[in-house]
């Protein structure tokens, strides 16, 4: 991750740990969705997505919310960086500038209740069009749903007894994310999902 410069950290470390679905998910997303609205106006709060297996109803997730921000300018971090610590209470903790990124910002806020991820993009980002393709998939689709939600179970149960991190967590889900990936891509007339 070259491109990637800390801002904050390190953040507090979470344990590996599948729960099930929570109605504290939605209700927490929908909270700070509107904080982050009124924080930001509607000028700099593009869209804002609950993302994420915590997004899919009766998904067992870790317990987690992403939330995909969208603004106008991710670079432009005076217009939105201190509105999401002082009113909506994030931590910055990196920027990531590699080419690759879409110049992605990634804060953080640790419960209780619920942890927070919230990764920030700009306009037209193919990230957060996948993300919600995917979420919008699970919600539709009880097969891809319980065969992600069996995936996740396994990768957990492997990684908490290999001793790994999140990041191996999420290598042993990939296969079947792409898998996933690209039945909604074809579904939907986008080619493959994995491109």
């Amino acid at each position: 991750m070259s491109g990637v410069q800390m801002v904050a950290g390190p953040r507090n470390k979470k344990a590996l740990q599948i729960v099930e679905p929570s109605p504290a998910w939605a209700s927490t997303f929908a909270v700070l969705a509107q904080q982050i609205r009124e924080a930001l106006g509607d000028d700099h709060a593009l869209a804002v997505e609950h993302v994420g297996s915590t997004s899919v109803p009766g998904l067992p997730a870790k317990d987690v919310v992403d939330i995909d921000l969208v603004v106008p300018d991710p670079g432009d971090e005076a217009a939105y960086v201190g509105s999401l610590e002082k009113t909506v209470g994030f931590v910055f903790y990196f920027r990531d500038l590699s080419p690759d990124s879409h110049q992605h910002r990634f804060f953080g806020r640790d419960g209780p209740p619920v942890w927070v991820n919230l990764h920030v993009y700009g306009p037209n980002c193919p990230e957060v069009a996948r993300h919600c393709i995917f979420r919008d998939w699970l919600r539709a689709n009880e097969k891809d749903r319980d065969l992600y939600a069996q995936t996740k179970r396994n990768a957990m149960s492997a990684s908490c007894s290999a001793g790994e991190t999140m990041q191996e967590y999420n290598a042993r889900k990939e296969p079947v994310i792409r898998e996933i990936m690209d039945r909604a891509f074809r579904a939907n007339k986008l080619g493959s999902g994995n491109e």
